[in-house]
């Protein structure tokens, strides 16, 4: 069964923020090998890239990440210079969203991976994202010209207060979370699709890249093997984050070392309280279910 004799998802509605414009999607002329990566942000989408460029580029080093894969739907840079620079490549192209099923189009030509992490630990490496901006970072964000709603002001220095405000106010102060991962699950029957956890990562990387490089129909050169994994290392990511991470790291203290940071997990463990945990699975399960919950925590 392929994707065309299944129903795909349709673009419902639009998305604007500080952040967002979805509707530069609805220019973007998909080509038949296009790979999307998809994330609620703080997932493991940068590292995703990364493996990705070392599959297609064959463990070639340096690879400029941050500029041949753009987030298509951040409002920064406008539009037309994204789809130009995109239109213009000629490898097989990859670029990522943070966008909903239902606020991006979706095209049975390309190939697209979700990747999942637990809530707790996206509010961890958001927060290390959101507090370390610098004034480039928020005059990017709330001054280009074409801003919907509210200006994203600094965070609180109360970094679990930080992840209850989220948690009481849905994804406050950049999306909804819950939805994010209702709408990317409901998909995951689709022959184009594939679901990727970051704990998974973590664990097993060789073997995850490999499921990765067998969804997208590449063939790993064994002579490059090492290369790649080398290449997709946190420790090479940080040392050469220049050509990693947006615009090289120059809007937040600390460059491109601070946007990757650790890639690690359990970080709110020895913070978060009890209660603050019980909440946070029970509203899980409510929001995704007992399947999803588990899938969501732990990648099974």
């Amino acid at each position: 069964m392929t994707a065309e004799t299944l129903a795909l998802p349709r673009k419902k509605r639009e998305l604007r923020s500080h952040h967002f414009d979805s509707t530069i999607w609805n220019h973007f002329n998909f080509r038949a090998d296009d790979i999307i990566i998809a994330t609620y942000g703080k997932s493991g989408t940068t590292w995703m890239q990364q493996i990705i460029s070392q599959l297609i580029f064959n463990g070639v080093p340096d690879v400029d990440v941050s500029n041949m894969s753009p987030w298509l739907d951040l409002r920064i840079p406008e539009a037309h210079i994204k789809l130009d620079a995109l239109e213009s490549q000629t490898h097989r192209r990859f670029v990522k969203t943070h966008l909903p099923v239902d606020a991006l189009v979706f095209s049975e030509k390309a190939k697209y991976i979700y990747i999942g992490r637990d809530g707790r630990d996206v509010v961890w490496s958001l927060y290390n994202h959101h507090a370390n901006g610098n004034e480039l970072f928020y005059k990017l964000i709330n001054e280009t010209p074409g801003r919907v709603g509210p200006k994203l002001e600094k965070p609180t220095p109360d970094i679990a207060q930080y992840f209850r405000d989220w948690m009481d106010k849905d994804g406050y102060p950049f999306w909804p979370f819950w939805e994010h991962i209702r709408s990317w699950w409901s998909i995951r029957h689709l022959p184009n699709v594939m679901l990727v956890h970051f704990a998974q990562l973590k664990e097993n990387m060789p073997r995850e890249i490999e499921k990765i490089a067998n969804f997208l129909e590449i063939d790993i050169d064994e002579n490059k093997w090492n290369d790649i994994l080398k290449h997709c290392s946190f420790d090479y990511m940080k040392k050469n984050g220049a050509k990693t991470v947006p615009l090289g790291g120059a809007a937040w203290d600390g460059g491109s070392e601070t946007f990757i940071n650790k890639g690690t997990n359990g970080r709110w463990k020895d913070i978060l309280t009890k209660e603050d945990n019980e909440r946070y699975e029970q509203m899980a399960v409510e929001q995704l279910g007992e399947q999803v919950a588990r899938w969501l925590a732990t990648g099974q």
